[in-house]
């Protein structure tokens, strides 16, 4: 099947139901995206898919087909993903940096869609977990993307 993904085309041959976290990671050597749970709990996974995050642990590949598929590879291409990184360099807000991977994803889903968040709406989309417990910095980080501030 062919994968549309960070803008290119790949040629891959897995099964219908494969996750489309293997075929990133052990397919295309596209590592950046993590696996944490297996669960769609944890949100390492997170991939945007059309612009919406899913969790690549369970998402089939074959779900993606023909649909456009962005990594944390080529973040920085789109410019709120861009400003997004920065803000998280900024507020320093990487520990580990394991989930945070995902969690620049979720950032930029929601900022590509609401440009300027409300308090609630940062609350509802930020939900991956961090074992660092860095949650104050990904708030502080995303209320000053919110806000409009350059980071």
């Amino acid at each position: 099947m062919e994968l549309r993904i960070n803008g290119a085309a790949y040629q891959v041959e897995a099964q219908a139901d494969t996750p489309l976290l293997w075929v990133l990671r052990d397919d295309l050597g596209l590592t950046g995206t993590k696996y944490g749970c297996g669960l769609a709990q944890c949100g390492a996974c997170s991939v945007l898919v059309d612009g919406v995050v899913v969790r690549a642990c369970v998402t089939p590949v074959a779900g993606v087909e023909g649909r456009e598929v962005s990594t944390i590879e080529a973040i920085e291409d789109d410019p709120v993903g861009k400003k997004v990184v920065a803000a998280w360099v900024e507020h320093q807000v990487a520990q580990c940096g394991y989930c945070q991977s995902g969690q620049v994803m979720a950032a930029t889903a929601l900022l590509k869609h609401t440009p300027n968040p409300s308090n609630e709406q940062i609350d509802a989309a930020m939900v991956n977990l961090c074992r660092c417990g860095t949650y104050n910095a990904i708030h502080a980080a995303m209320h000053a993307l919110a806000q409009g501030e350059k980071a």
